[in-house]
């Protein structure tokens, strides 16, 4: 990283409404989650590792797919994200809904690049609606994203749709095994059991968490500039590794049916507090 981080300020915390939102839907809204402040420095970050328009990073193989251009930040390992972390753990941590604290897998920055152009990186298709957790090699659902928006953006920026409902379905199909076909098409009754929240609108700092089970997928980004964003993925303290391969954490030195390493994926929320 060639920029230097040092305004990340802490988020808010969720209220009981969000919670129960987010128990009910399986994704909730959560506007002015962090301040201009935090925003900014996100956002100069961002260009700082993927290019002012977002194309300019290497291409990745193990992190390429076509709705979407990213980098791993890893910003547990860097003191000027710790207060953001933390209290983004404790968001988790509520909307869980269970008496176990929350790891961090990772944190990213990404963008969706205007559709309809030559780029370098082949990020600019619609995301097919798909569920995250058949691709993470975890026992257990609980994991979450959230999703911080770094502008204010709406549908013609290509945002996300969730259906209401769809993390009570289980597990319907991994994005790999259904690439360019969206789980609506394999289930054709999902979305009348499942109504859709609609492309949602964010003012930079607002942002959306679903859960690994909510089916979601975005449109094409319409616009003449990339949809930036920040996410971080948090997962249930007690889940174990299957030993499977992972697009979106390492697996490096991971036991197959034994918890995460906390050195490696630091618990927020546990008993330690």
């Amino acid at each position: 990283m060639t920029n230097t981080v040092t305004t990340l300020g802490r988020s808010r915390s969720v209220t009981k409404a969000e919670v129960a939102h987010y128990a009910d839907h399986g994704w909730v809204k959560l506007d002015a989650l962090v301040g201009p402040e935090t925003v900014e420095a996100l956002l100069s970050l961002a260009r700082d590792k993927l290019g002012n328009d977002a194309d300019s990073n290497p291409a990745n193989p193990r992190r390429t797919v076509g709705f979407l251009n990213s980098e791993w930040i890893m910003g547990i390992e860097q003191p000027a994200f710790a207060d953001l972390i933390a209290s983004l753990g404790s968001c988790a941590k509520d909307l869980l809904g269970r008496n176990v604290g929350v790891r961090y897998a990772v944190d990213s920055v990404v963008a969706k690049l205007p559709a309809g152009r030559s780029h370098r990186h082949n990020a600019s298709e619609p995301t097919v609606i798909h569920q995250d957790l058949p691709t993470w090699p975890l026992d257990r659902t609980g994991g979450m994203t959230i999703w911080i928006a770094l502008a204010d953006i709406g549908e013609e920026n290509g945002t996300m749709q969730f259906l209401s409902g769809s993390h009570r379905m289980g597990p319907l199909a991994g994005l790999v095994t259904h690439l360019d076909r969206d789980l609506t098409e394999l289930y054709p009754r999902l979305a009348e059991q499942c109504p859709s929240s609609g492309h949602l609108r964010y003012k930079a700092g607002d942002a959306t968490v679903h859960a690994d089970l909510c089916a979601h997928g975005a449109g094409l980004n319409l616009s003449d500039d990339p949809r930036w964003a920040y996410i971080i993925i948090f997962l249930p303290e007690d889940a174990t590794w299957t030993g499977g391969p992972s697009n979106q954490f390492s697996t490096e030195g991971l036991t197959v049916y034994q918890p995460l390493p906390d050195e490696r994926f630091p618990v927020f929320g546990g008993d330690e507090g």
